[in-house]
């Protein structure tokens, strides 16, 4: 087993160690870091990025040659890590003798310990894994001694503590899709430099609502597993929602996705609930209408042929939910798209 300690919460130091550990190359652009491996101890990538309120993150997606112990040792403060899995596996413990707790894909986790106990991450040797962990300090620095007292890192402490961080903590969560589909849209950020950061900044505090959220919601629940999908039905569930994402012009059907996916009707409904906050024909008909407008900023169709494409039979129904969404018609959004419009 490869062992890696990380005894810092500053982004820039974790990279440095990690680099040292496992090699690969490191590039970095406003305190993003992307560390590139492909060697005998790892392939795969990690990246990371610091921002405002005492909030960074690392996201590793690798496959380990040989199992990896990382030891997150808590010098100076303890912070309070959220952690999400959105493929895979790994374990957590308190110390290298501490119990270990396994979670898996689709699974939150919330830890923190107190000061000089460790917080191990083990992996597993030849599996995907993908792993999102964001670190909120939970110490003030010195520029900000004077800032406000709702300031979020406060608010974390005080909502997991209440004002005491003695003992270790550790939360495992259930199941949750969504939190999936906002790391994808993190790491879907295509923009550089100061808006790239802005963005990610926005979808990460997006995600660490969620994370606690999630908390808040199983506390509450008079079953943590009562009216809850499996993780194969989780999967099911996703691998659904690609498959109409990618072709939403589609003759689906309850009937058919149920048949394709082995779940019942009202699990498909409750899994496209839980995840989309839509039923499934309000899914297949939101994933039509943005492709449609794709199809009207990219292709020389005319709006009754893109109807016809992306599987609607009515174009006055098309229009009603198109200017629902986009604020008007699709030939008036086409013909806003016309560089010759303002002169015609």
């Amino acid at each position: 087993m490869k062992t890696v300690i990380i005894n810092t919460e500053k982004i820039d130091a974790i990279f440095e160690q990690l680099h040292s550990n496992f090699g690969g190359k490191v590039t970095s652009d406003l305190d993003e870091f992307t560390l590139e491996i492909n060697n005998s101890t790892a392939r795969g990538s990690i990246i990371g990025a610091s921002f405002n309120d005492n909030i960074s993150y690392v996201q590793f997606d690798m496959n380990f040659a040989v199992d990896v112990r990382i030891d997150i040792t808590n010098v100076a403060s303890s912070p309070i890590y959220f952690a999400y899995c959105s493929q895979g596996s790994l374990s957590h413990s308190f110390g290298v003798s501490g119990e270990e707790r396994r979670f898996k894909t689709f699974q939150t986790a919330i830890t923190t310990s107190k000061v000089n106990q460790d917080n191990v991450l083990f992996f597993e040797k030849e599996k995907n894994t993908k792993f999102t962990l964001i670190i909120v300090g939970t110490q003030a620095t010195d520029h900000q001694l004077y800032a406000l007292d709702n300031s979020l890192r406060d608010k974390v402490k005080e909502t997991f503590f209440e004002n005491n961080n003695a003992e270790d903590f550790f939360y495992l969560g259930s199941y949750n899709l969504q939190i999936a589909e906002k790391i994808e849209q993190l790491n879907a950020v295509t923009q550089t430099g100061i808006v790239r950061k802005l963005l990610k900044e926005g979808i990460l505090r997006i995600i660490l609502a969620m994370e606690i959220q999630q908390h808040t919601d199983d506390l509450n629940a008079f079953s943590k597993d009562a009216n809850c999908l499996t993780l194969r039905e989780m999967e099911e569930i996703k691998e659904l929602s690609e498959f109409i994402k990618n072709s939403p012009e589609e003759p689906f059907t309850i009937k058919s996705l149920s048949k394709k996916s082995g779940l019942s009707p009202n699990k498909l409904q409750e899994g496209f609930k839980m995840i989309h906050n839509r039923t499934v024909n309000d899914y297949i008909t939101h994933m039509r209408v943005l492709k449609a407008e794709l199809l009207i900023r990219t292709s020389d169709l005319n709006i009754s042929e893109i109807v016809y494409c992306i599987g609607f039979t009515s174009r006055s129904y098309f229009s009603k939910i198109f200017k629902q969404k986009f604020n008007c018609s699709p030939k008036e959004y086409k013909f806003n798209l016309n560089p010759l419009a303002i002169t015609a």
